[in-house]
């Protein structure tokens, strides 16, 4: 794949597979035969999930004798980080909502009790 066509970063971990190695690479430098040992998928096709990973930036390989062996480049996965960060406000505002609402309903009075569902019994006949 030429650098014009280089992988979008989010479209290489969207495979799970894809995200499995960058979590193995993540714990230790890796040859093709180490990683494929963790799969129920050929060696060829763990070697065209690495290449994608690479043409993303997130992994480096370079040769070992006659293994070529691969690491994780977590710098890549910045952007990645990026983004999420932005959605966190939403995270963090439900958390503060949640908060406030059970504090709340901690320092309510008893004779005020919180709101709770009834089960609603049939008429007996």
């Amino acid at each position: 794949m030429s650098s014009a066509a280089k992988v979008d970063v989010f479209q290489a971990i969207a495979d799970p597979t894809r995200r499995t190695l960058l979590k193995l690479l993540g714990k230790q430098e890796m040859s093709v035969a180490q990683m494929t040992g963790h799969f129920s998928i050929s060696r060829t096709a763990v070697n065209k999930h690495l290449h994608i990973l690479s043409d993303a930036g997130l992994v480096s390989h370079h040769k070992v004798g006659r293994e070529t062996r691969y690491q994780l480049q977590p710098d890549n996965l910045r952007e990645l980080k990026d983004w999420l960060n932005y959605f966190e406000q939403f995270w963090d505002n439900k958390l503060a909502m949640l908060k406030f609402l059970v504090e709340q309903d901690e320092d309510s009075p008893e004779e005020n009790p919180p709101l709770r569902l009834v089960e609603k019994k049939p008429p007996s006949e």
